[in-house]
């Protein structure tokens, strides 16, 4: 089966009692008709996502170039919705993209997602959950299942600018030769600290947080 987006999804920012956001989250995200414009938001901090119409509240923690979409499997979203016993639509992990076909969890670093004929996509690194995402799941020790788990799905930047929509096919245009995928990361950030120094096999393609993170840790273990 080809690769493909099951659903577009946005989400406008709504209160909440799980966040320290003054305007709420955006993380209840549903998905949309149409073609939704997709383009490199702007640095971290001071701008959010990375398609037209979507709200990101949190700027501290969230959106930003290297986290200007975000893109979970449905086949991840079914595994959960079997294991929970509750239904999951697409777009309540909080993520824009709904895929089929893609195995985010095993998503390179750095590796290039042509979506439709226009959209360029870089895998960045993997969802970190958070107590806003267990909150709006309210599932007990969701933060802990869903770290166990460890099908976090992927944040992507934007290195060609263009519509996408429901439907569109996602080649992978490029995998790089190293092995850092969505995975190991998400453990090197997570339960396994010792892994972080191997992100740096990423090369170009890790943001500069992670490699703050690995230096930090570099100069601890040194320590």
């Amino acid at each position: 089966m080809d690769a493909k987006l099951l659903t577009v999804n946005i989400g406008r920012a709504t209160p909440s009692a799980h966040t320290s956001a003054e305007r709420g989250t955006g993380i209840d995200k549903r998905p949309v008709d149409g073609p939704v414009t997709v383009a490199a938001p702007g640095p971290k901090g001071t701008a959010g996502s990375g398609l037209a119409g979507d709200a990101v509240v949190g700027l501290r923690h969230h959106g930003g170039d290297d986290q200007a979409v975000y893109a979970y499997a449905r086949e991840d979203l079914d595994a959960w919705q079997q294991e929970l016993d509750r239904e999951l639509a697409n777009g309540v992990f909080g993520e824009n993209l709904t895929t089929a076909g893609l195995d985010v969890t095993d998503a390179r670093v750095g590796e290039r997602w042509r979506i439709g004929p226009e959209v360029l996509l870089e895998v960045t690194s993997p969802r970190i959950p958070c107590r806003t995402f267990q909150g709006w799941l309210d599932e007990r020790g969701w933060i802990k299942r869903f770290t166990a788990a460890g099908a976090p799905g992927a944040y992507l930047r934007v290195l060609e600018a263009g519509e996408i929509r429901a439907g569109d096919t996602v080649r992978v245009e490029h995998r790089p030769d190293h092995d850092i995928t969505v995975g190991l990361m998400f453990r090197a950030l997570t339960t396994r600290r010792e892994l972080l120094p191997r992100l740096l096999e990423a090369g170009d393609a890790l943001h500069q947080e992670a490699r703050t993170m690995v230096a930090k840790y570099t100069e601890r273990a040194a320590g």
